[in-house]
C-alpha cells in the first residue's frame, strides 16, 4: 500500500503549449528529494483533458522511466469510455506504472450500476492495482459508498481517492471495505483530518509547490500527531484555498512559474491565472513560507 503524500503532478509546458520534458524531470527529482511518497501522473492537475492520447501515454512512460523505481508512479488512466479507460490502463501497465488512478466517467453521468460495471470491466481486463477516484465537482456523478464497498471486493481495486471533502465517508469505508483497502484524500483542506481518521494519504495539488511541507504533514498525520500536523496544516490553509481561486491547475501552475519551477505554458481552454488573483496567490505563498 502506498501511504503519505502523493503529488497530483502538473504537466509542464512551454509557453506555446508543447510539453516541457526537462522541467518534468526536474520536478520528479524535486519530489523524490523532498520526500514525496509517489507521483500521480496525468490526472486532473496534469491536464489529462487537454493532452492527446499519445501525449498522455508518453508522459506516463517518461515518468516511469525517469523515476526508475525510486518511488511509485500512479498513472491517471480514467476516461468516460470504458474501452478507452481499458486501453489507457493497459498501456500504463505495460510501461511499468505501479498503479492506476481511474476517475469516475465524466459528462455522461452513469448510474451506480454503470459505475460498478465500468470499474469491474477495467479491473477484469488489466491486472495492475487500481485506485478509484471520486470527484463529483468535476464529473457530475458521485459514486456512493455502497458502490465503493462492492468494488473494494475485487482483488486489484486497492483504494479510493475521495475528493468530496466529506469526512463522514471514511469510517464507513473502514468499517465495510477490506483492511488493505487504501483511503486517500483528494481534497487538500480536509486531508489532515481524513488521515487522522484512519486514511492513508493525500493525493495533493498543494504538494506541487510545497512538497516538503506536504510530505511532513502526511507523516505526522499518519502517525497520529495532531498537534504537530495541525501547525503545518494551518500554515498551508491559505495556500490550499488560493490554489482553487480558478479551476485547477490554473493557480498552481502560475504559482510554480512564479517560483521558477516551470514555464508559463498551459493549454486552452485553460488560460493563465487572471491578474486579479495574482496578489492573493503570492500572499498565500509568502504566508506558507514558500
Amino acid at each position: 500500500m502506498i501511504t503519505g503524500s502523493i503529488v497530483a503532478l502538473v504537466t509542464p509546458m512551454h509557453p506555446d503549449g508543447s510539453l516541457d520534458w526537462g522541467s518534468l524531470e526536474r520536478l520528479l527529482d524535486m519530489h523524490i528529494a523532498a520526500g514525496t511518497s509517489a507521483i500521480g501522473a496525468v490526472g486532473t492537475t496534469g491536464e489529462s483533458a487537454t493532452l492527446s492520447v499519445p501525449e498522455h501515454l508518453e508522459v506516463i512512460r517518461h515518468c516511469v522511466r525517469y523515476v526508475n523505481g525510486r518511488i511509485p508512479v500512479v498513472a491517471g488512466t480514467g476516461a468516460n469510455s470504458t474501452r478507452e479507460a481499458i486501453e489507457l490502463t493497459s498501456v500504463a501497465a505495460r510501461n511499468g506504472a505501479d498503479a492506476c488512478l481511474l476517475v469516475t466517467p465524466y459528462y455522461n453521468r452513469p448510474t451506480q450500476r454503470g459505475l460498478y460495471e465500468h470499474f469491474k470491466a477495467i479491473a477484469a481486463a488489466v491486472a495492475i492495482p487500481q485506485i478509484l477516484y471520486n470527484v463529483p465537482g468535476r464529473t457530475a456523478v458521485d459514486m456512493d459508498n455502497d458502490t465503493v464497498v462492492r468494488l473494494s471486493e475485487l482483488d486489484n481495486i486497492v483504494g479510493i481517492k475521495d475528493a468530496t471533502g466529506d469526512l463522514s465517508r471514511v469510517p464507513d469505508f473502514k468499517a465495510r471495505c477490506p483492511d488493505d483497502f487504501a483511503i486517500y484524500s483528494g481534497d487538500d483542506p480536509t486531508a489532515m483530518e481524513l488521515m487522522l481518521a484512519g486514511g492513508h494519504g493525500n493525493v495533493s495539488v498543494t504538494a506541487n509547490i510545497a512538497p516538503r511541507q506536504l510530505a511532513e504533514l502526511c507523516r505526522l498525520a499518519l502517525a497520529g500527531d495532531r498537534a504537530e500536523a495541525a501547525q503545518i496544516n494551518e500554515r498551508l490553509s491559505g495556500l490550499n484555498r488560493a490554489l482553487f481561486l480558478e479551476a485547477n491547475p490554473i493557480p498552481v501552475k502560475w504559482a510554480m512559474q512564479q517560483r521558477g519551477l516551470i514555464e508559463a505554458g498551459i493549454r486552452l481552454p485553460l488560460t493563465p491565472l487572471d491578474e486579479r488573483f495574482h496578489a492573493q496567490v503570492l500572499a498565500a505563498l509568502e504566508a506558507a513560507g514558500i
